[in-house]
């Protein structure tokens, strides 16, 4: 009877810990696909930012650091995953890309020829591209796959092209409040945009040739103001006047 007691209580133990074998490794495997998951969705964001640079000036190196990015992280998906091939095959796809991308020596267009589309949809798209783009690129540094002067270089060329699309889009509000004769919108769209140029960390010579644009707009606005506010007044001051003549002019006599 003993023996049987034995037996059972040993059963029972040899069941527990089966249990919680089974149980950690079932706890392993979800944190290999929580990782593995985290690994495709930077790929995945960052394929969406590789087309995204299709709206963008050419720019090589940009390219060949999104490469390197999903290849870090196919990479990743193959350590956490040996056993799945298709992580590997992933790795040798993505090394191909990447190895292509480092052999492109045609030269970067210059940011300050970036043309903004007339689409607002079009250009609010592009606008967040790029502001992604940065996050991206510090993130990248950060981790330390992405040196401190490459970094800024190319963060500053981002910048520069928020920059355009930000200044350029006041001004166009502004021309076309000025063109309906709203001289006091226009005012405030002028003043914003200069504004955002004297903001910026980096003074180009984009920066100096719209604030001169800019401010000639401001003065001839000021100037229009001033005649529009001494037309009022002498408008005001004839009525006045006409007042007065009706109050003093001679009673007829019926």
């Amino acid at each position: 009877m003993g023996i049987i007691i034995a037996l059972i209580i040993a059963l029972i133990i040899i069941v527990v810990v089966v249990n919680a074998i089974q149980q950690h490794k079932e706890k392993l495997e979800q944190e290999k696909r929580a990782k593995v998951a985290k690994q495709k969705a930077i790929i995945d964001e960052t394929e969406e930012l590789i087309l995204s640079l299709a709206n963008l000036p050419s720019n090589p190196i940009l390219v060949e650091i999104l490469n390197n990015r999903s290849l870090s992280a196919a990479k990743n998906m193959a350590q956490i995953m040996p056993e799945n091939k298709a992580f590997a095959k992933r790795v040798q796809e993505m090394e191909a890309r990447a190895n292509a991308s480092k052999g492109n020596n045609s030269a970067p267009v210059s940011e300050q020829n970036f043309t903004l589309p007339d689409n607002e949809q079009h250009l609010v798209g592009i606008l967040q591209c790029i502001k992604k783009l940065r996050v991206t690129l510090k993130s990248e540094q950060t981790k330390g796959n992405l040196d401190a002067q490459t970094y800024t270089q190319e963060d500053h060329k981002l910048s520069a092209m928020q920059l355009k699309i930000g200044v350029e889009s006041l001004q166009k509000r502004g021309n076309m409040a000025h063109q309906k004769e709203m001289l006091g919108s226009a005012r405030q769209y002028f003043e914003k945009a200069l504004q955002t140029i004297s903001e910026s960390a980096v003074q180009t010579d984009y920066c100096k040739a719209k604030r001169e644009e800019i401010e000639s707009a401001l003065e001839e606005i000021t100037s229009s103001l001033k005649n529009t506010n001494a037309k009022d007044a002498a408008k005001k001051a004839k009525a006045e006047e006409d007042d007065l003549d009706l109050l003093f002019q001679p009673k007829k006599k019926w």
